[in-house]
């Protein structure tokens, strides 16, 4: 027994009592996020300028919808629905695989293995788009402001190559990174807001974008793919549960907070659109001056120094954006590799860092050959309509929220069956109606995402695109499911594994320990 102790006291601590357990690399360094640290990397991946400067102007100016804030009021009590099963999800599962952890514990192994190829396709998708309007709007800077013209790839992959050398970098310094952007940006969008309300157009504060009858006409269901898009980010909290002291805690905390504020934010910013341009005439100054319509107003409002400074944070919360989404893939790729549904090399993390390096190396080489495909096939100006750079954004972004959307779906649905079949309906009852309304509200955005996909696209109505990219997310799902299957028939002990992330980590843990002790 004193070998075997001895065995066990080497093979677990070394001179400064940290664990050296050969299994050690393959969990992500705990109590390195407390709550503002998780709640800013949470909030940057939602990217508030963009949706500011680019989702609400579109939806008001391409699809005519005036009641674009009461549309994000509407949205954000459907999310809230969905946080509360989620949020009670993640009290009993912390693995950095989120959303396929979750619909794994409820719908089984084989259902986790496809939606976590899934979220691995929409999370790539949402991070590369951003790469393709970042390097639009640098390019813009350059020729507006140093009269230099540079093609927008340039930025795009020198972006890329910086994203991943941060994604090398401890979690906590990129939380301050992305806290310092994010704060920044927030509060010129807040200085808009407070100058727009003290200083109404001609019809004052009317609350008119507020009226139920403004959420009429064709572009309704359009829109309202347009927003879930901008709610897109509060939903990663759950990915970083391990590297959190208190998950059980810490994780929903920061949920319903990005929730609340993102809806309370958006709704106000985008009423203050209205009150600004006017109720009237908010469609079409919104149509003439199209992504520019932030700055046509601020430069009016508070001049051109603000409007300046507004061009360049727009492009830093963009980073800021890519950074987080980049953390979650990252993230996404280490728990498929500790639990056998990527090569095992991912799921090993950094001995500098404690991150999860490889995921964060297999992300960068997947956005270096996007870009670079999308650069050699860029034989248009960045200003015509169907430049690759456009469609580098608006394609991946499409493509990402309607993945994302159906994780949530799912995600919902994983929620009921798991606590049905814990015997929990009567102490989880109300979490579970929650939860069944947020399935029902999440399946209608998802059949009107893949029903108005040529018009978020701006493809034509016969489009192949049309199909052929929502094909994606179908074909990841069905990769996905194969790999379960394969896995259930062929390694069940890896099947069993899917979707317990640490847990299984450190009952393997034990068992090698007992079999040293003995």
């Amino acid at each position: 027994m004193t070998t075997g102790s001895s065995r066990t006291s080497s093979a677990t601590a070394d001179s400064g009592g940290i664990s050296t357990f050969k299994g050690q690399d393959r969990a992500l360094r705990a109590d390195r996020l407390g709550t503002t640290g998780l709640l800013l990397s949470v909030l940057a991946a939602t990217a508030p300028l963009m949706v500011v400067a680019g989702v609400m102007p579109t939806t008001f100016g391409v699809m005519g919808v005036l009641g674009q804030p009461l549309l994000f009021v509407i949205l954000g009590l459907v999310l809230a629905l969905f946080s509360v099963g989620y949020a009670e999800m993640s009290r009993h599962v912390h693995n950095a695989g989120a959303f396929y952890a979750y619909i794994s514990r409820g719908l089984g192994g084989t259902a986790g293995a496809g939606a976590a190829m899934v979220a691995l396709v929409a999370y790539n998708a949402l991070q590369v788009g951003i790469y393709g309007i970042f390097g639009f709007e640098v390019s813009g800077l350059f020729a507006t402001y140093l009269d230099t013209e540079i093609a927008w790839w340039i930025p795009a992959l020198l972006a890329v190559l910086v994203v991943g050398a941060l994604g090398w970098l401890k979690i906590d310094l990129n939380a301050r990174v992305l806290g310092v952007l994010l704060i920044i940006e927030v509060a010129l969008v807040v200085v808009f807001d407070v100058a727009a309300l003290a200083d109404p157009g001609k019809e004052g504060l009317s609350l008119h974008a507020f009226n139920p009858d403004t959420l009429t006409g064709a572009g309704i269901g359009t829109a309202l793919c347009f927003c879930v898009a901008a709610f897109l980010g509060f939903e990663q909290a759950p990915v970083y549960a391990e590297e959190t002291s208190r998950p059980h805690v810490l994780v929903p905390r920061v949920m319903f907070l990005a929730v609340g504020g993102i809806a309370v934010f958006y709704t106000i910013s985008c009423w203050a659109y209205t009150v600004a341009a006017g109720p009237s005439a908010i469609v079409g100054t919104a149509q003439e001056q199209s992504a520019g319509l932030l700055f046509f107003l601020t430069e009016d409002l508070l001049g051109s120094g603000f409007t300046d400074v507004l061009h360049v944070l727009f492009v830093t919360g963009m980073f800021a954006a890519m950074l987080s989404f980049h953390n979650v893939v990252a993230r996404y790729a280490f728990a498929m590799g500790r639990e056998g549904l990527l090569p095992a090399t991912f799921g090993r993390t950094s001995g500098a860092s404690g991150a999860p390096g490889t995921g964060s190396l297999l992300q960068t080489v997947i956005s270096l050959v996007i870009v670079a495909a999308f650069a050699l096939t860029d034989d248009k100006p960045a200003g015509d309509p169907t430049a690759p750079v456009l469609h580098l954004f608006t394609w991946m972004g499409s493509l990402g929220a309607l993945g994302v959307a159906a994780l949530m779906a799912a995600a919902s649905v994983s929620v009921i069956v798991f606590f049905v079949r814990r015997g929990a309906v009567a102490a989880q009852f109300w979490r579970l109606a929650a939860s069944a309304l947020a399935v029902l509200a999440l399946a209608f955005i998802v059949v009107y995402t893949v029903k108005d996909f040529d018009v978020l696209i701006g493809a034509g109505p016969g489009s192949t695109l049309s199909w052929a990219l929502p094909a994606v997310i179908a074909l990841a799902l069905a990769v996905g499911l194969i790999q379960g299957l394969l896995l259930r028939s062929r390694a069940p002990e890896k099947h069993a594994r899917i979707g317990l992330g640490n847990e299984a980590f450190q009952l393997e843990k034990a068992a090698t320990e007992a079999t040293w002790q003995t």
